[in-house]
């Protein structure tokens, strides 16, 4: 994988797609390196996909699916000379699906990917890629699509002056364009609903600090960034009308995983009756996951704690913990906002009701 020069502005209709397909290669936006720099990877191989996964380069649920829908085209196309096509693809499936534990997109993306290889296992390698390119580009339109339909959706649920709570970073750089809970955020500013956005920062790799600021920033939307700990003094204080964040799995009974320090700010909301939005799209939802429990959280290297870019923060030999992800229960989301409608309690049945409707469309 090879670092791209800095980029000038893309065109308006790309400019907040961090997921591009070019000619037989993929580059990616190295989420890494903003706001300092817009750098693009070159991704030539379906193991600088995965890399680019774990080290955060692409990052976000939606995002990670897509981007390995087209790390399966990668794989396809770099089929060592000899080997078995079938077999091969078995390993690029592993590598790619053992990259993030938590984001449910990311198994559901290579399952549609698998389902795609098999119908068109019995042709030439050249057409079992051209077939996987396709699914893979219109699992990118779709998402940017279903994106869409999350805000509109979501704006109804905001009022004129409203100010908002979000968390990480939900914007276009977490999907293939657009965003969930940021696109509802940005939908509700196009209709004039929205009066500011407080951006938790988002420790310890500072996603809200670092993204959702830059995308605010591009928007024109007003802002204000604050440390994850000011969330209880802004809802305390009436500076808050709602809270919106995203998902990286939603359970089958509506219990979320999203990132880490989402659970205390519902927990915030839900003390001072502030509304609890969650924004995700509906592949987003796991129905074979019965309930957060069985969410597994990813940890990840406890170096992200300890520093920051690279700078030591705690004492040498300090131990740490990093829990990238937490669980937030059903109990505690007002509700889900998805590409198929509003989802209310109870979420039993009104995410079974929302995968029916949607498998009959």
């Amino acid at each position: 994988m090879s670092d791209a020069s800095k980029t000038t502005p893309p065109p308006e209709d790309e400019a907040f797609s961090p997921i591009r397909w070019r000619g037989n290669h993929l580059r990616l936006l190295d989420q890494t390196l903003l706001p300092r720099a817009e750098v693009w990877l070159e991704c030539r191989a379906p193991e600088d996909v995965a890399q680019a996964i774990c080290r955060l380069s692409v990052r976000g649920a939606p995002a990670i699916g897509v981007a390995a829908a087209y790390g399966l085209v990668l794989g396809v196309l770099c089929l060592p000379p000899g080997r078995d096509l079938r077999e091969h693809f078995g390993e690029v499936l592993e590598v790619l699906g053992s990259t993030r534990p938590t984001a449910v997109n990311l198994r559901w993306a290579l399952d549609q990917g698998r389902q795609v290889f098999e119908a068109n296992s019995d042709k030439d390698v050249e057409s079992v890629a051209a077939a996987l390119l396709l699914w893979a580009g219109q699992l990118h339109s779709q998402d940017v699509a279903a994106n869409r339909r999350i805000g509109t959706y979501g704006e109804p649920l905001f009022s004129a002056g409203d100010r908002v709570i979000t968390h990480c970073n939900t914007g276009a750089l977490a999907t293939a364009g657009y965003g969930t809970a940021l696109g509802v955020i940005r939908a509700a500013w196009e209709a004039e609903k929205l009066k500011m956005v407080w951006v938790d920062e988002t420790r310890p790799l500072l996603q809200g600090a670092r993204l959702t600021t830059w995308e605010l920033q591009r928007h024109g939307i007003p802002f204000r960034l604050v440390t994850d700990s000011s969330a209880g003094s802004i809802l305390a204080r009436g500076l808050a009308d709602r809270v919106v964040v995203g998902a990286d799995r939603i359970a089958a009974n509506g219990d979320t995983a999203n990132k880490i320090g989402t659970y205390p700010l519902a927990v915030l909301a839900h003390r001072h009756h502030v509304p609890f939005y969650v924004a995700a799209p509906i592949s987003t939802i796991d129905i074979m996951t019965a309930s957060g429990t069985d969410i597994p959280i990813e940890e990840r290297d406890p170096a992200e704690v300890t520093e920051v870019f690279g700078a030591r923060i705690a004492p040498a030999e300090a131990a740490a913990a990093n829990f990238a992800f937490d669980v937030t229960p059903a109990e505690l989301i007002t509700a889900i906002i998805t590409d198929v409608g509003v989802l209310s309690p109870p979420y039993t049945e009104t995410i079974r009701q929302a995968f029916a409707r949607d498998s009959a469309s």
